[in-house]
């Protein structure tokens, strides 16, 4: 096998280890550790302030961590000074049960330079079967928010 095979064929396996979704531990009622698998699910992207967004939910038995992602929005144009000048960014990500009650909201700031920024939000307990609609909105000084959505059953 030569060099360039081997690289390749290391680079297919961290991406298929990557890829796989990561079980959490959960423990039950007895006190003894049962595996309970994470799921997560990410809307489609969206351009807001200039970068690319979602807002993605972990979902573990009915625990559910929702946050929202802001990266770049493609690869720069070549006249484009590298690194980027960062950019002070306002966020707000808001969940609540589809035709249901609001679970609550988080608003704060992120500073994005090159890399992607998780953008923390709301964690929740929520019954057995019920979905959840949330939405993260990203600003800059120069443009409004263009909020993207994603609606996640939690199905336990």
């Amino acid at each position: 096998m030569n060099r360039i095979t081997r690289i390749a064929s290391g680079a297919a396996g961290a991406v298929a280890l990557l890829a796989a979704p990561v079980p959490a531990l959960a423990v039950s009622t007895n006190g003894a550790a049962e595996t309970a698998a994470t799921v997560t699910t990410c809307g489609y992207s969206g351009l807001q302030a200039g970068l690319s967004t979602k807002v993605c939910a972990e979902v573990t038995g009915a625990s559910v961590v929702l946050y929202g992602q802001i990266g770049l929005a493609g690869p720069p144009t070549p006249d484009t000074p590298w690194p980027p000048k960062p950019q002070e960014l306002l966020t707000r990500l808001s969940v609540g049960v589809v035709g249901g009650e609001s679970l609550g909201s988080a608003s704060g700031r992120a500073v994005f330079t090159a890399a992607t920024v998780r953008v923390d939000g709301v964690s929740v307990t929520v019954p057995c079967g019920s979905t959840l609609h949330a939405t993260f909105a990203v600003e800059s000084i120069w443009r409004g928010p263009a909020p993207v959505e994603v609606d996640v059953p939690v199905l336990c």
